[in-house]
């Protein structure tokens, strides 16, 4: 009868100890707290490398029906950052998604822009959308439709409305700067030597 009982009262007391301890929430690798301190870090990072390579930092807010008048524009949820790199030469635009940028991983947006794949014209329409497409990205704002819809930065005159080609991945460069690459044109900045992952298929 002593061995039960006391074998009893030893998981009552650890019962209890265990109660009123105060919690503790260890920190794990990839826990909330490490990814959002380490994203808040990579963020200040890849603003200060934009600028130095002679970019300017847009943050723009994802708007639906942007073809109609402003007043009816939809704001969504949300905003990104993008680097902006203007041509001295000739003014021309390129934007890309900061973290698409700043990292030294391969992307499907930087491998798109290496890659130089020949525009096929088989849709009709915009032909930077058209082409964004064709890559497997899209920058259709609910799906094809006379609404449009893309990336806002209502102080910025020029491109007010970003078309911005995201693919699967959560890369993105703009389809435009896309489009004409493709072609042998640099719009803004040839990124061939300012996206941190090296160009896989040698020098364009």
């Amino acid at each position: 009868m002593k061995r039960p009982l006391v074998a009893l009262m030893t998981l009552i007391c650890i019962a209890f100890a265990v109660a009123f301890l105060p919690a503790v929430r260890p920190v794990q690798a990839g826990s909330a707290q490490n990814v959002y301190s380490d994203e808040a870090s990579d963020l200040t990072l890849a603003q200060n490398y934009c600028v130095k390579r002679g970019g300017e930092v847009d943050i723009r807010t994802p708007f639906y029906n942007t073809n109609d008048v402003e007043q009816n524009w939809f704001r969504l949820a949300g905003d990104r950052q993008f680097c902006k790199f203007t041509s001295k030469k000739d003014g021309s635009r390129i934007h890309v998604l900061l973290s698409t940028l700043y990292t030294d991983k391969p992307t499907l947006a930087a491998l798109a822009y290496y890659a130089k794949v020949p525009y096929s014209g088989s849709c009709n329409g915009n032909p930077a959308s058209c082409y964004c497409s064709q890559l497997g990205g899209t920058d259709l704002f609910g799906g094809i439709n006379l609404n449009g819809g893309g990336w806002v930065q209502k102080s910025d005159p020029v491109d007010t409305v970003l078309e911005a080609c995201i693919f699967p991945d959560m890369s993105s460069i703009d389809s435009w700067g896309l489009t004409y690459h493709q072609a042998g044109i640099i719009r803004g900045k040839n990124l061939d030597k300012i996206l941190r992952y090296k160009n896989p298929y040698g020098t364009n």
